[in-house]
């Protein structure tokens, strides 16, 4: 999801070059005009500022989007998915999955499914340091199969098991209490 603050920054920049937006979201701008080179390099800069990015790459746009949909997939909802990860990522974005899977794999050099449990692993590592939730619990709402499934790649991917790097979080807090 594109945030309002970034809507309404884009939105303003093309106004100071003279466009007019008629839509932004995920990804593309859709505006009124044909942009010239100097407008184009103008906005680069000026979005660049506010740390956004233009891209016009019709590949990186495309890598953008599948990023996104899986950090909202994993990091930002609680749903279980009606369909598997490669179906969702396929209609969400109208592109035959196989596509979108050479594209990415070529251009970030890992495969959509280790960019997937990167995620899952960072997001199984913020659950674990909040401390609300057991490893049973922190499993089932990553759609994992078992803990044991959750525990063998959090190990694979950090070297550690969820429950040593849980006790770090306590040895961090027992030291500052020290201090």
């Amino acid at each position: 999801m594109v945030s309002l603050r970034c809507k309404m920054i884009v939105k303003q920049e093309l106004q100071k070059i003279g466009l007019h937006c008629v839509n932004v979201d995920l990804g593309t701008i859709e505006i009124r005009e044909n942009i010239n080179d100097a407008q184009k390099e103008e906005l680069r800069q000026n979005l660049h500022h506010y740390g956004l990015e233009l891209l016009d790459n019709k590949r990186n746009i495309i890598i953008e989007k599948i990023k996104a949909i899986i950090i909202e997939m994993v990091h930002y909802s609680d749903e279980v998915p009606k369909v598997n990860y490669s179906d969702y990522i396929s209609k969400k974005l109208g592109y035959d999955y196989t596509y979108l899977a050479n594209t990415f794999s070529e251009v970030k050099g890992i495969t959509i499914q280790q960019y997937i449990i990167l995620n899952k692993i960072e997001r199984a590592k913020e659950l674990l340091m909040y401390g609300e939730l057991n490893l049973t619990e922190i499993s089932y709402k990553l759609h994992y199969s078992s803990v044991a499934h959750l525990s063998n790649q959090f190990k694979k991917v950090t070297g550690l098991t969820p429950t040593y790097f849980k006790s770090l979080k306590k040895k961090r807090l027992r030291n500052l209490e020290d201090l």
